[in-house]
C-alpha cells in the first residue's frame, strides 16, 4: 500500500503530493543547513570530510563542505547549488546564505500547513526581500570614500576571523590588500576591475605561516631546463610557446618508402634541422627566456645554452596565458604564417619583464618573472607545516581577496557581528504591520528568519544567544524609533566578551554586496523549493536481456 501523500502511477513509479513533498523538502533543507550551522562565525568549529579514497580535508568553509558531502536529495542540491553560486559571486557568506535558506524554507512550510498558500508566501517573501535589500542600501551601508585603507584590511580581516589563519589575519590582510591592489586593471571607460584568479597562489612545506609571502609578479613552480643556463636574466624577453622543442617526428600514419638507404640519414638529419631552425628563429627575435608547455630536447638544449638562454620546458598553460597577459606577450601555438610556407616567429609575440630569476624558496625551486611590462601581476608563496593546513589556508586565502576585491570594486561596507540581521528583523517586523493583506505573516516570518544568524553565531561562541540576540533587537529597535540614538545601528554581538558593541567602532566590516547577495540567493532558493508540490519519482526500468543470440 502507498503511505498518505504518495500515490503509485500507472508508469511505474511513486508520485509524493501535497503537503507531505513540502515536510521533506524543508527537513533535507534543514538537515543540510545543521551540517554547516556549528561552523558559522569567528568561533565556528572545523569539519573533517573523508572522502571515498581516504582523502582528508579539514575545513569551515560552508561551500566546501557542501561540495564534499555528495547530497542525494534533489531539494538538497538545491543549497549545495547555493553556496557554490555564493561562493562564486561573492566568496564569503556560504555558510550564512545556506542556513538562511533553510531557515525561510522552514518558516514558509509552517505557514502553509496554516492553510496559507504557497503563492502568497512567495509573494511576501519577494517583497520581504526587496525591503530589506532596499534598507540595507539606504540606511545600513557605509561608502569606503568616507573610510580610509584602513577599512579595507579591517573587512578581510573579518572574513578571515572565522578561518584558519585568525591568529594572523593583520598579516595576511595586509597581503591580500597589496595583492589586489598590484593586479588592478583599468579599462578605457576608467572602471577599475581585479581579477583574483591573476594572483597566482603557491604552497610550500616548511616554516610557519607568518613566513609566507608575497612577490610583485609571477612566480612558476618550475626550474631551468639546464643547469648550465643562467639563473637570471635582466631585461627579460619571453617567448611563450605552446609546442614541444624536441625533434619533429612524422605524424602517425604517414610512410615513406626509401630505396636507397643512404638517404635515411638525411631524412634523420633534416627531422633535426627542422627543430634546429625552429629554435634559431625564435633567438633571432630576440627572444632569452623560453616557456613552453611541451618538452624540449638534449639538442635543443645545447642550443639554448650556447645562446644563455633561460629556458623552462612543461609549464602549465593556465600559467603561460597569465604569463602571456602580464608581459606582453603572445601564447604561439605555430611558428607556421598564413602568407608563406616558411615558419616565422615575430619580435612583436615577445614579452617583457625587468628580470627572470630562479629562486629557492624552501625545498623548492621557482622561476619568478618580476616586473612585467604589461600589466602588474602578484604571487603568494604560503608557507605551512602540512597539505591540510596549506590547503586550508589557500581556501582562506580566496575568501579574503574576493572580499578586498568586492569592497575596492562596490566601494560599499556594512556591519558585521549579526548587525544587519537584527536591524532588518526589526524594520521587516515593524513594517510587516503596515501590510492589512496576508502577505504580513510572510513578511513577519522572514524577519523571524534572519535571526538564525546572530542566535547561531552567540551559541557557536557558547554564549546565551536568546539573552543577547534579545538585548540586541533592543538596541536596534531604539536607535529606528529614536532619533538621538540613530548610531545605535552599528550595534552587534562581542562574540569574546558576551555583550552588545559599536562593530563599526570595533571594525568588524564585511561588503554590503556580500549581504544583499546572500539575501537574494536565499530567498530565490526558499521559493524554488517551495514551489515544488508534486514529487514525482520513476523507477528504474531494468532492460530485457535479449536471448535470441544465445539460441
Amino acid at each position: 500500500m502507498a503511505s498518505a501523500g504518495e500515490t503509485l502511477l500507472a508508469l511505474g513509479g511513486k508520485r509524493t503530493t501535497g503537503q507531505s513533498i513540502r515536510t521533506q523538502n524543508a527537513m533535507a533543507a534543514m538537515a543540510i543547513a545543521n551540517v554547516v550551522k556549528s561552523s558559522l562565525g569567528p568561533l565556528g568549529l572545523d569539519k573533517m570530510m573523508v572522502d571515498d579514497v581516504g582523502d582528508v580535508t579539514v575545513t569551515n568553509d560552508g561551500a566546501t563542505i557542501l561540495k564534499l558531502l555528495e547530497v542525494e536529495h534533489p531539494a538538497g542540491k538545491v543549497l549545495v547549488d547555493l553556496a557554490q553560486l555564493q561562493d562564486e559571486e561573492v566568496g564569503d557568506g556560504t555558510t550564512s546564505v545556506a542556513i538562511i535558506a533553510a531557515e525561510l524554507l522552514k518558516a514558509a512550510n509552517e505557514l502553509v500547513q496554516q492553510k496559507l498558500h504557497p503563492t502568497t508566501v512567495i509573494n511576501g517573501y519577494r517583497f520581504a526581500c526587496k525591503e530589506a535589500v532596499r534598507f540595507i542600501q539606504e540606511n545600513l551601508a557605509l561608502s569606503t570614500d568616507d573610510l580610509d585603507r584602513t577599512s579595507i584590511i579591517k573587512a578581510a580581516k573579518t572574513t578571515m576571523s572565522s578561518k584558519l589563519i585568525s591568529t594572523d589575519s593583520d598579516f595576511f590582510a595586509e597581503m591580500c590588500v597589496e595583492a589586489t591592489n598590484l593586479i588592478k586593471v583599468t579599462d578605457a571607460s576608467g572602471k577599475a576591475t581585479f581579477p583574483i584568479k591573476a594572483i597566482n597562489v603557491l604552497k610550500a612545506h616548511g616554516k610557519s605561516s607568518r613566513e609566507s609571502m608575497l612577490i610583485r609578479g609571477y612566480a612558476l613552480n618550475c626550474t631551468r631546463a639546464s643547469e648550465a643556463m643562467p639563473r637570471k636574466i635582466a631585461g627579460a624577453k619571453i617567448a611563450c610557446l605552446d609546442f614541444s622543442l624536441q625533434k619533429s617526428k612524422m605524424h602517425l600514419g604517414i610512410s615513406v618508402v626509401v630505396e636507397d638507404p643512404s638517404k635515411l640519414e638525411a631524412i634523420r638529419r633534416e627531422e633535426m634541422e627542422i627543430t634546429k631552425r625552429r629554435i634559431e628563429k625564435i633567438l633571432k627575435a630576440g627572444a632569452n627566456v623560453i616557456l613552453t608547455t611541451g618538452g624540449i630536447d638534449d639538442l635543443c638544449l645545447k642550443q639554448f645554452v650556447e645562446a644563455g638562454a633561460l629556458a623552462v620546458r612543461r609549464a602549465k598553460k593556465v600559467d603561460l596565458k597569465r604569463i602571456a597577459k602580464a608581459t606582453g606577450a603572445t601564447l604561439t601555438s605555430s611558428l607556421a604564417t598564413l602568407e608563406g610556407d616558411d615558419e616565422q616567429f615575430d619580435p612583436s609575440l615577445l614579452g617583457q619583464a625587468d628580470e627572470v630569476v630562479q629562486e629557492r624558496i624552501s625545498d623548492e625551486e621557482l622561476v619568478l618573472i618580476k616586473g612585467p611590462k604589461a600589466r602588474t601581476a602578484a604571487s603568494i608563496i604560503l608557507r605551512g607545516a602540512n597539505d591540510v593546513m596549506l590547503d586550508e589556508m589557500e581556501r582562506s586565502l580566496h575568501d579574503a581577496l574576493c572580499v578586498v576585491r568586492r569592497v575596492l570594486e562596490s566601494k560599499k561596507l556594512v556591519v558585521g557581528g549579526g548587525a544587519v540581521e537584527a536591524a532588518l528583523n526589526v524594520y521587516l517586523d515593524n513594517f510587516a504591520t503596515t501590510l492589512p493583506s496576508r502577505e504580513q505573516l510572510a513578511v513577519a516570518e522572514f524577519a523571524n528568519a534572519l535571526l538564525v544568524i546572530p542566535k547561531t553565531l552567540a551559541s557557536n561562541a557558547a554564549k546565551d544567544s536568546t539573552q543577547l540576540v534579545a538585548k540586541l533587537r533592543a538596541f536596534h529597535y531604539k536607535s529606528q524609533t529614536e532619533k538621538e540614538n540613530s548610531h545605535l545601528k552599528w550595534a552587534g554581538l562581542d562574540l569574546e566578551n558576551g555583550n552588545i558593541r559599536d562593530n563599526k567602532e570595533a571594525g568588524i566590516l564585511e561588503p554590503m554586496i556580500s549581504k544583499v547577495k546572500c539575501l537574494k540567493f536565499a530567498t530565490e532558493a526558499a521559493i524554488t523549493i517551495l514551489r515544488i508540490d508534486d514529487l514525482i519519482k520513476l523507477d528504474k526500468v531494468e532492460k530485457q536481456q535479449h536471448d535470441d543470440e544465445c539460441m
